[in-house]
C-alpha cells in the first residue's frame, strides 16, 4: 500500500527553507507540513523559496499550518482565554491573519490550511460557540472560493463538539488535521475512539504520541511515537481501512539530534504498520 509519510517544520525568521526540505528528503520522507506562527512571513519571497525547494527535492507540502499572533498559554487555565478564535478579544484580528494564510497557500498551490481554533465550548448555545461558528462560516466560504480546505487541528475540544462544529458550519470544505496525541494531552478522548467518529473529515494527520494529564491545570506529556497512549497502530490501521489517502505527518515537539532520531524511529514504525496492512 502506498502511503506518504512526512514531517512538520516551523518557518521562522531564521529558517533556511531549502535546508528544511533537504532534511525531510534525507529522512526518506515524501511530504511536509509548513507551520507558520508569524503572519509577517507570508511573503512572496518565502512562497517562492518553498515552491522551489519542493520542486527541487521532490518533497510535497501537504498542509500549511497557520498560527496567529497575540498571547498563547498552553494550559487549561489560561488557554481558553488566549488560544485560537474562541477569545472574542483576538478573534477578528486572527481571522484576518487566517485570510492572509489563505493568500500564502494560494501562492504555494496548497489546498489544506490547518489551525487550532481554541477551546470550543461544548454547549452549542454558548455565545462563544455561536460566534466562532459564524466567523468560521465566513472564513471557510472564502477558502472555498479558492478551492481550499479549512482543517481543525484536534485536541482542545471533545470529538463530538468538533464534529458538531463542522456540521454547523455546513460547507463541504471543512476537515480535520487529526493529531493522534493532542486528544490525549488535553484529556479529551482516546485517539482510536475519536478517529472512528471523525472518519471522512480527516485530511491530514499529526503522528504524535503522549500521556494523559496528571492534574487539572497542565497538559499531559508528549513522548516518542509508540511510547504513549495514542494507540498509533490501531489508529493508522483504521485510517487505512476507511480509505484515507492523505499524509502521515510526523510531529515531534523537541529539537536537535533527539528529534531527528525520534522522527526516523517514527517513520520506521509507520512503515511497519503500513506493511502489516499490505
Amino acid at each position: 500500500m502506498v502511503m506518504k509519510i512526512g514531517a512538520l517544520f516551523n518557518l521562522n525568521e531564521s529558517t533556511n527553507i531549502r535546508h528544511e526540505f533537504e532534511k525531510v528528503r534525507e529522512q526518506d520522507l515524501q511530504t511536509c507540513q509548513v507551520c507558520v506562527w508569524n503572519p509577517a512571513l507570508y511573503t512572496e519571497q518565502n512562497a517562492k523559496a518553498i515552491k522551489e525547494a519542493s520542486q527541487e527535492t521532490g518533497v510535497t507540502v501537504s498542509t500549511l499550518w497557520a498560527g496567529w499572533s497575540g498571547p498563547s498559554v498552553w494550559n487549561f487555565h489560561d488557554g481558553p482565554l488566549t488560544l485560537g478564535l474562541v477569545p472574542v478579544a483576538y478573534r477578528a484580528h486572527r481571522l484576518k491573519e487566517l485570510m492572509a494564510a489563505s493568500d500564502f497557500a494560494l501562492q504555494l498551490g496548497v489546498v489544506n490550511i490547518a489551525t487550532h481554533v481554541g477551546f470550543l465550548p461544548e454547549n452549542p448555545n454558548d455565545a462563544d460557540y455561536i460566534g466562532v461558528i459564524a466567523a468560521l462560516r465566513s472564513l471557510v466560504q472564502h477558502f472555498k472560493s479558492r478551492g481550499q480546505y479549512f482543517l481543525f487541528e484536534t485536541g482542545q475540544e471533545t470529538p463530538t463538539t468538533l464534529v458538531r462544529a463542522i456540521e454547523d458550519i455546513g460547507t463541504d470544505n471543512v476537515g480535520i488535521n487529526f493529531d493522534t496525541a493532542n486528544l490525549i494531552l488535553y484529556g479529551k478522548a482516546a485517539s482510536l475512539d475519536a478517529v472512528e467518529l471523525f472518519g471522512k473529515y480527516v485530511r491530514d494527520v499529526h503522528c504524535k504520541d503522549g500521556l494523559f494529564p496528571t492534574g487539572g491545570h497542565y497538559l499531559g506529556q508528549e513522548v516518542p511515537l509508540g511510547q504513549g497512549k495514542a494507540n498509533i497502530e490501531a489508529v493508522v490501521k483504521h485510517l487505512l481501512s476507511i480509505g484515507y489517502k492523505g499524509s502521515l505527518t510526523i510531529e515531534r515537539e523537541i529539537s536537535g539530534e533527539e528529534q531527528i532520531r525520534d522522527i526516523i524511529a517514527a517513520r520506521n514504525l509507520l512503515r511497519r504498520i503500513i506493511d502489516e496492512v499490505d
